[in-house]
């Protein structure tokens, strides 16, 4: 409890306040254009954290990621477009009621389960990450290349229909973390003698070209095709007819708790993310609806289960992510750099050395929640501007704040180069549909297992046994087993 007291005071700051809000307004703003996402907003704003101090940093990266998913129910629901592949779901009541006359009534509903359901998932984080934590700080190298190999083999699930192409994503993905001069005896590799890099690929060179460059070009070149862009429009308004109730709030009760649990728990397993969560749970309230046959047509029930489950997975990503070091989500892999970048290590030893700072962000997340209620609240129709800013006039900004942040790693033209030269490779492997998020899986957690591989071969004389006889490191590698064996059968199943 003293930890928690003491993380609180580090939160209690008008710095780090402003800097969250700043977080949930952009987040918000990135969720709601259909095309960006709040991994893409955490990427871009990555650079402007190198100066702060840790909490505010990794709050304000944290608060985007917040703000992001109630952002994409705001297109979903007025231009039935979703901003996020998790507000899909959302879109399937929230159009209709929109279309129906009541847009501020869908809006305002799925604010209040996005806020209830990250509020939700916050307090399971608070309160079961920790004792995870302490149950795992006995763990050690070979341990964490156990569970860093059970990370990467969340590859193949994320693979799609080519395996192969994954696989191969996925080795590009390491082969950029290698670059440069290794942790242990500081030997350069794939350097081919230029001095730039054995610094090694800067985390802002390598995800902007796999994320930002891809998506951008992409939807200028949907504009160009077609000459336009969708211009439906529905307008955020406050007629009296159009508010959603209390007894409307209360009724959904039940769908909140139920939704928030779904979102919490689909979080905590990598891999799965929130567009998984938003449809079980979609499917949950409709099986328990007494009105099943009004979802799809302006169903409120329908706007809650998705928007909580989607935002309930916010915190649960986070729970694997601070006890284990593996990403449950694209967003939480990201933030594992944020991590790095600070000097810490994603892992149960983060709450040994670093709990103080723990508490904070994990209240931090809870707050974040908060905050975007209150905006979402007085400054709904302010967002509602952002469905209609064009593609066209979007890119050019884009890029700008990515070849910034590109410089901004370590103040390199170089680092300008070399992401110019990544953007253009990626984009050609985009195109031939090779999966992105493999990549960065294998770029964020390809040092972490090498680094641990080397440490546990050091400590045990070179014997690879101490990766079998220790049996937290041999649950893992055999769960790893099993979970590509089970993907690889689902997979062929879903071909039959």
């Amino acid at each position: 409890m003293g930890t928690m007291l003491l993380g609180l005071r580090e939160l209690l700051s008008v710095q780090v306040f402003l800097l969250m809000n700043l977080g949930v307004l952009i987040g918000i703003f990135f969720g709601a254009l259909p095309g960006l996402s709040g991994m893409m907003g955490i990427i871009l704003f990555l650079p402007l954290t190198y100066s702060l101090e840790v909490v505010p940093a990794l709050l304000f990266l944290t608060a985007i990621f917040v703000g992001s998913e109630y952002g994409g129910s705001i297109t979903a629901i007025l231009i039935g477009t979703p901003g996020t592949n998790a507000a899909a779901a959302t879109m399937m009541d929230g159009h209709p009621l929109a279309r129906s006359g009541k847009p501020n009534t869908a809006l305002r509903m799925a604010l209040v389960a996005s806020t209830c359901g990250g509020i939700i998932s916050s307090m399971i984080l608070l309160f079961a990450a920790p004792p995870i934590a302490e149950v795992t700080i006995e763990c050690g190298p070979a341990e964490f290349f156990a569970i860093a190999v059970f990370g990467l083999s969340i590859i193949v699930s994320l693979s799609g229909e080519n395996v192969m192409k994954g696989m191969c994503a996925g080795f590009l993905g390491v082969f950029l973390a290698l670059v440069g001069a290794d942790t242990i005896n500081s030997v350069n590799r794939f350097t081919f003698g230029n001095v730039h890099l054995i610094r090694g690929m800067s985390l802002m060179t390598v995800l902007g070209g796999v994320f930002i460059i891809p998506s951008i070009v992409s939807k200028v070149q949907d504009v160009l095709k077609t000459g336009k862009e969708r211009q439906e429009k529905i307008e955020y308004d406050n007629r009296t007819d159009d508010r959603l109730t209390l007894v409307q709030v209360k009724g959904q009760i039940k769908n909140l708790i139920r939704s928030s649990l779904i979102g919490t728990m689909i979080g905590a397993i990598p891999g799965p993310g929130d567009g998984l969560a938003s449809f079980i749970s979609y499917d949950s309230a409709q099986k328990a609806s007494k009105e099943p046959e009004r979802f799809g047509k302006g169903s409120l029930d329908g706007i809650c289960a998705s928007e909580a489950a989607n935002n309930a997975v916010v915190a649960g990503c986070l729970i694997p992510l601070f006890t284990l070091g593996i990403p449950g989500s694209p967003s939480a892999s990201i933030l594992i750099g944020a991590f790095q970048m600070k000097g810490m290590q994603v892992g149960p030893a983060l709450f040994d050395h670093e709990g103080i700072t723990m508490y904070a962000i994990m209240l931090g997340v809870l707050a974040a929640n908060i905050f975007m209620y209150l905006q979402g609240k007085y400054l709904g129709k302010l967002f509602s501007v952002v469905t209609k800013i064009p593609n066209t006039a979007m890119a050019p900004i884009l890029i700008c704040l990515v070849v910034a942040g590109a410089y901004a790693a370590n103040k390199s033209l170089f680092d300008v180069q070399s992401f110019a030269v990544l953007a253009v490779f990626f984009y050609i492997m985009y195109k031939l549909h090779f999966p992105q998020m493999p990549i960065c899986l294998g770029y964020i957690l390809g040092s972490t297992a090498e680094y641990h591989f080397r440490r546990a071969l050091t400590l045990n004389d070179g014997n690879p046994s101490i990766f079998v006889t220790r049996p937290i490191s041999l649950a893992f590698l055999v769960l790893t087993v099993v979970m590509l064996f089970y993907t690889r059968l689902r997979a062929k199943k879903g071909k039959v």
